[in-house]
């Protein structure tokens, strides 16, 4: 399977021009705080409890919303967050809905795998060949914004820690 997806994960991003290392981070320092507000207004707004409406990631599945997708398979969509908090900042997302990290079963164990190494060949791909950071919120405290799955990678520079 590994093979396999490699060689799926290098056609797609061949076709896509996808193959470029860096892109400038454009968000400005602060920039987590209007995050922080978004989870607070999503959790307001029902949070997951919403989630049986359409989400912009569901959107962007439907191609209803349009995305720079790096790579997809029908497990799968890897795209370009639209807010770059680094150099190289990308999400995988679940093509089947899941509202939280923190609701998953046994019967996602397949899947969860699944995104970790679509993850970490996307990055390879990306050349993040010095380390990148996976990132997953969870709820309101979490400043989960959207109740759909996705984890971000955040690479390209030397990141910071503790974060948040």
């Amino acid at each position: 399977m590994a093979a396999v997806l490699a060689r799926a994960l290098a056609r797609g991003w061949a076709a896509r021009g996808a193959l470029r290392v860096g892109q400038r981070c454009l968000a400005a320092p602060g920039a987590q705080d209007g995050e922080v507000g978004k989870a607070r207004r999503a959790a307001a707004e029902g949070g997951e409890e919403a989630s049986g409406q359409a989400t912009i990631f569901s959107k962007i599945i439907a191609r209803s919303v349009p995305a720079t997708i790096l790579y997809e398979d029908d497990k799968c969509l890897v795209f370009r967050d639209v807010a770059p908090q680094a150099p190289v900042h990308f999400l995988v997302i679940p093509k089947r809905p899941i509202p939280r990290i923190s609701r998953v079963g046994p019967q996602d164990t397949e899947l969860l795998g699944h995104l970790l190494v679509v993850a970490a060949r996307t990055a390879q791909a990306e050349g993040l060949d010095d380390g990148y950071r996976l990132v997953i919120n969870d709820g309101k405290h979490g400043a989960q914004s959207v109740y759909h799955l996705h984890l971000h990678v955040l690479g390209g520079r030397q990141l910071g820690w503790p974060p948040g």
